[in-house]
């Protein structure tokens, strides 16, 4: 499938902001799956300086600097995205997940070893042991690692409700785990804190999910919205994407923008500004398919 996706972040502010510096990270990935095909990025008021760079993870980003008084600004992402269905293991012949966590410890292969960066705590990802505990209920002795988390995805989904306006960005992983409610960026942290507790290698990823109007409704413009998901680590296979809001593993109507420990390193807009006073965000996203010849 093809789809244009635009995203559309508005900050408005009581009294002028003098000086703003910010990072976006707005522009899909290229990797199996998934191929970008058109990027641009419309910022106003025109920054005094922009310019691109790639961080750690391998995600592109867009520094931006606006050094005139202004009362709004409004960040507009813009991509044409291609993305096909990826092959997958046979979840129960991947690895034990024993055999996973060993080789990852070790690092004998440069892959596993790159890898085990996504093993550890992180600003947002704390190890907890209810969560370990909770994770071996899918993770028995030997049980194959993909057959494993895909079990855990389906227990997530269907034991925490789906629940917006509850949580925050810094609402702790422990508070979603005890009330059992939250949102996809809550469960993407939940996963991730149950599999990195098992010594397991998961990482954050941040996109958007393609969603359907309801029948017989025309579908509204700004819609749509970011959505979070995880990946985990399988020797041979790479990271297998999971979706536990939905019980998926994400494929076509899943459009990738980045990856990285936690929410913090993969947020879409980032950055701090001189003045402003209160201030209002609104955010509005529109993923539409197109045929495959559109341009």
């Amino acid at each position: 499938m093809r789809y244009r996706v635009r995203h559309t972040t508005t900050y408005a502010y009581s009294d002028p902001v003098v000086l703003c510096q910010n990072q976006a990270r707005l522009s899909p990935q290229t990797m199996p799956g998934q191929t970008r095909l058109e990027f641009s990025l419309e910022i106003n008021p025109v920054p005094a300086i922009r310019r691109p760079w790639t961080d750690a993870f391998g995600n592109e980003v867009w520094y931006f600097s606006v050094e005139s008084p202004h009362h709004q600004l409004e960040v507009t992402g813009r991509s044409l995205v291609d993305r096909h269905v990826q092959p997958l293991p046979n979840p129960s012949e991947t690895p034990p997940w024993e055999t996973v966590r060993g080789g990852l410890a070790s690092g004998r292969e440069l892959a596993d070893r790159f890898a085990s960066q996504f093993r550890f705590e992180s600003p947002f990802i704390v190890e907890l042991p209810e969560a370990r505990q909770y994770a071996l209920v899918s993770f028995t002795p030997n049980r194959p690692v993909v057959e494993a988390a895909i079990d855990l995805t389906r227990r997530i989904f269907e034991e925490f409700d789906y629940s917006p306006a509850t949580t925050s960005v810094s609402t702790p992983t422990r508070e979603v785990f005890q009330t059992r409610r939250g949102v996809c960026q809550d469960f993407a942290h939940l996963q991730i804190t149950c599999l990195r507790t098992l010594g397991l290698a998961a990482r954050y990823v941040s996109g958007y999910l393609v969603t359907e109007p309801p029948p017989g409704k025309p579908k509204l413009i700004g819609a749509d919205a970011s959505h979070a998901w995880l990946a985990v680590y399988c020797p041979g296979w790479g990271w297998i994407d999971l979706d536990p809001t939905n019980n998926v593993i994400p494929q076509e109507k899943h459009v990738t923008v980045g990856w990285g420990r936690d929410y913090g390193d993969i947020c879409p807009i980032a950055g701090v500004f001189t003045g402003g006073g209160r201030q209002a965000m609104t955010v509005a996203v529109d993923v539409t398919p197109v045929a495959s010849g559109a341009a």
